[in-house]
């Protein structure tokens, strides 16, 4: 018996150096080494050497009283607790598709949308302009809608539509190893990209 509770003893402390010390010391040295960016939050700065926030998480771009600002591409909606883009708190409505709550939310989103981006009142909407995804904090948005956002942006910032879709041409990520997912837009890194016009 006593010689079980030895080694039941050094196997949960030789487990625990490794486990809980060894292992995770290698991963976050590997990490930094050949994940630098990736592994420090992916931040991004501005023209001043700010962060401004990450690459990974989304976020609003809204003016002093708290509205989306029209001079800046607007993300997906966001399902965040306590407040819209709270990394704190991510999470989904985790309603499903014929919840009478998922479907006046899409309705709202949908009408709001339209309104912001002066598109008529039956026009089709992507489905990323109205709906979270399944962290709220998606910070890409999908091609189709840059290009319905795109107008309001150029007419805000006075600069033209080819201008603006230029920028957006320059951030849109094709799919991973070429078949995995969708084209997606960065907002943040298109936001920073129009901010640098002047």
């Amino acid at each position: 018996m006593q010689r079980q509770l030895v080694t039941g003893l050094l196997m949960t402390i030789a487990l625990t150096v490794l486990l809980g010390l060894v292992y995770p010391l290698a991963v976050t040295g590997a990490s930094e080494l050949l994940f630098n960016h990736e592994a420090n939050g992916s931040l991004v700065k501005d023209k001043a050497g700010t962060v401004v926030g990450s690459s990974l998480i989304g976020q609003q771009f809204v003016d002093a009283k708290g509205n989306p600002e029209p001079r800046y591409f607007q993300p997906r909606p966001s399902d965040s607790l306590d407040s819209p883009y709270n990394a704190n708190g991510s999470a989904a409505s985790n309603l499903g598709p014929s919840n009478p709550k998922l479907l006046a939310a899409v309705e709202a989103d949908a009408k709001a949308y339209r309104a912001f981006n002066g598109l008529p009142a039956n026009y089709a909407v992507p489905v990323d302009a109205v709906t979270s995804s399944g962290s709220g904090l998606d910070p890409d948005i999908s091609p189709a809608n840059a290009r319905l956002q795109a107008a309001r942006v150029a007419k805000a910032r006075g600069l033209t539509l080819a201008q603006v879709m230029g920028i957006v041409h320059q951030h849109t990520s094709d799919r991973a190893l070429g078949f995995i997912g969708e084209p997606v837009v960065n907002v943040l890194d298109v936001n920073l990209a129009l901010d640098k016009l002047g």
